[in-house]
């Protein structure tokens, strides 16, 4: 019972920890392609962060759905019946 719980906990550490390291190098790397489009034709700003806007807006609530699977493994887990 004690090892089930403690492999939940670890697991939810790594996904957790993927995560974040996956949205952290994702995002840099999305804002630097975003710097260099801005940085080539300035006039298309306004389009181009409204498209961002979107894409990170799409991928927060991803991470949000992550946090929800994580709270539901941590309160009901299945494994521990």
């Amino acid at each position: 019972m004690e090892s089930i719980s403690a492999a939940t906990i670890t697991a939810i550490g790594i996904m957790l920890g993927l995560a974040f390291l996956g949205l952290g190098i994702g995002i840099g790397i999305l804002s630097s392609k975003v710097a260099e489009a801005i940085g080539r034709n300035p006039e298309t700003k306004n389009e181009v962060i409204h498209s961002i806007m979107t894409i990170l807006i799409i991928t927060m609530v991803f991470f949000l759905f992550l946090f929800l699977f994580i709270f539901f493994l941590l309160f009901f887990n299945p494994l521990l019946v």
